[in-house]
């Protein structure tokens, strides 16, 4: 039953977000806030786990495929496959809603802990379109944040490629345009904004509505991590059987 009643009051937190919208000047400044925060804030991180995490696919890719009878060029496939499909859109997002969706529930969480939105509430302001819509605002730029993944992925499998010697810098490239579908990036893209949609709104409802003091903030945000992780990796299932099967 408490299970329900969570379901229940996360979808009624969703529809109050849209009700009685704060003014332009004041939410233009807080979409930029949270642009800079939950996006810029997050390239980073990004940037160098793709980076990496491409020349490791690569790498096991190519060990695992050191039969002479397979062209060189599928390494390259393989890797475009790989991040394009399931790590830039997926896992990425696991590890955004370890860092965005941590930040989000510790940042609101911390304004319910010292009666903030109740300051709000009692000026009239409807607290979950100052605090969350905002923040839903700034995550539909997160697909920005995921095609500098996908970009950084494959081109730090490339330099592992040529500089580890596995194959050629023509081979490799070859292997990144071979049999290229461009449904995979509007299949990619389609993820991202369905899990930007869940590093928003989940970890502000576990942030909004936590009940405590300061050590409940921690907890409210190990429990918005993995709540976040898990529907992330359910939708993924569902979005992937409906999308490409």
């Amino acid at each position: 039953m408490q299970y329900l009643h969570n379901i229940g009051a996360y979808f009624l937190m969703i529809v109050e977000m849209f009700r009685k919208p704060t003014k332009w000047a004041v939410m233009k400044q807080l979409i930029l806030k949270d642009v800079d925060d939950l996006i810029i804030g997050s390239l980073g991180i990004v940037s160098f786990i793709s980076f990496f995490v491409g020349g490791v696919v690569t790498i096991q890719t190519a060990l695992n495929i050191d039969n002479p009878l397979i062209p060189k060029y599928l390494v390259g496939f393989a890797t475009r496959q790989s991040i394009l499909l399931e790590f830039a859109p997926t896992f990425m997002s696991i590890i955004m809603a370890g860092k965005v969706g941590s930040f989000i529930t510790s940042s609101i969480g911390t304004m319910r802990v010292t009666e903030q939105i109740d300051a709000l509430e009692v000026m009239g302001i409807n607290s979950l379109n100052y605090l969350v819509f905002p923040k839903f605002i700034a995550l539909l730029l997160y697909p920005f944040v995921i095609s500098i993944s996908m970009f950084l992925g494959m081109l730090g499998g490339m330099a592992a490629c040529v500089y580890g010697g596995f194959s050629t810098l023509e081979d490799y490239i070859v292997g990144l345009q071979i049999d290229f579908d461009t449904f995979h990036v509007i299949y990619a893209f389609i993820k991202t904004f369905v899990f930007a949609f869940a590093l928003a709104t989940i970890p502000s409802f576990h942030g909004y509505y936590m009940k405590g003091g300061a050590l409940e903030v921690g907890k409210a945000s190990t429990t918005s991590f993995v709540w976040t992780s898990v529907v992330i990796i359910v939708l993924n299932y569902f979005l992937t059987q409906m999308l490409l099967s």
